[in-house]
């Protein structure tokens, strides 16, 4: 059975779309991130599914978490896909951004090798959003077919 989820710009919950028939995928259009839980959650259902994922656009944030989640053998990009990284952080009581160093490292070793070695070469993660996209994505994840 095919499924095609799209994570949307909205919600995440709301952005998880409709079944077709055939093979078992996952398609991300357009995610900005969001909450790491609720992606957490996702990606670990995908990952015990043995669906396909599918970046077909912009994944960042707490989406790239999918990179740490799901087996490297089961994701590929398309020449739309973009992939935002930046370095953890929390919101106060009174909505005021803090880094979270601790969490940032976490992550960062979580990811795939390869992908550690990009954003190491990149400046690392900081409060800037870095980039993965065109021949250097193209370069760690295969093209989808």
């Amino acid at each position: 059975m095919r499924r095609m989820f799209f994570v949307g710009a909205l919600t995440l919950a709301s952005a998880l779309l409709a079944a077709t028939p055939a093979m078992a995928e996952i398609r991300i259009i357009q995610s900005p991130g969001g909450e790491v839980g609720p992606f957490l959650d996702l990606f670990e259902q995908v990952r015990e599914s043995g669906e396909r994922v599918v970046i077909d656009g912009p994944c960042l944030s707490a989406c790239t978490l999918v990179l740490s989640i799901v087996p490297g053998e089961r994701i590929c990009v398309t020449k739309r896909a973009i992939l935002g990284f930046h370095a953890a952080r929390s919101v106060d009581r009174r909505g005021r951004f803090y880094a979270e160093p601790e969490a940032s490292d976490a992550v960062l070793q979580a990811y795939p090798g390869p992908v550690r070695n990009w954003i190491s070469r990149h400046g690392g993660l900081s409060s800037r959003l870095l980039l993965l996209k065109g021949r250097d994505l193209a370069a760690i994840y295969p093209r989808c077919r």
